[in-house]
């Protein structure tokens, strides 16, 4: 994918910063794709700097373009999670709410979408949501481009390998969290 997104890129050059922001609010709105494929593309493109500046910039635009459209869609979804974060995020508003988005996007093993979602169906503001989300993006996203970085620089094989052992993991968690 991060091969498709640098041709893209590398076509339309003019165009690459509104490619990379487009596709990172697309990759917001569908809630479960990971962008760590955007950043790595940012980077590579961009230059490591300007990379993480650009997937900030498309990051938090996406968070907030889904946070209003599933704001606008979800009116009283019932939102299913076992993190005491989450559950307590649906009443809070104000300060509360700001805290608990910015302690949610800071902490890296909780689901950006559901933290969109868990944040759409609270009574946080869009004001509020939009810092809090944008501030806890940036130590996890420097966290995720850093370690993009160096992953790139590793010799393909490697690169393969440590892909198939993250989705052994997830396949592993998966039927280990079913059971």
């Amino acid at each position: 994918m991060e091969q498709f997104v640098l041709d893209l890129f590398a076509n339309y050059k003019d165009f690459a910063l509104c490619i990379s922001i487009f596709i990172s609010v697309i990759v917001s709105i569908a809630g479960v794709l990971p962008s760590v494929f955007v950043t790595a593309a940012n980077i590579t493109f961009f230059g490591f700097a300007e990379g993480i500046f650009v997937s900030l910039v498309g990051e938090a635009l996406g968070a907030i373009i889904s946070f209003f459209i599933y704001r606008k869609g979800i009116h009283k979804v019932n939102i299913h999670s076992t993190n005491k974060a989450i559950i307590r995020l649906k009443s809070a508003k104000g300060f509360e709410g700001f805290m608990l988005i910015l302690a949610l996007r800071l902490f890296p093993f909780v689901p950006s979408g559901l933290v969109t979602l868990a944040g759409a169906g609270s009574k946080i503001s869009l004001l509020n949501y939009s810092i809090a989300s944008t501030l806890g993006k940036v130590p996890a996203l420097f966290i995720e481009a850093y370690a993009v970085m160096h992953v790139l620089k590793l010799q393909w094989q490697i690169q393969i390998g440590l892909a198939v052992v993250a989705i052994l993991v997830i396949v592993v968690l998966f039927f280990r969290k079913k059971k």
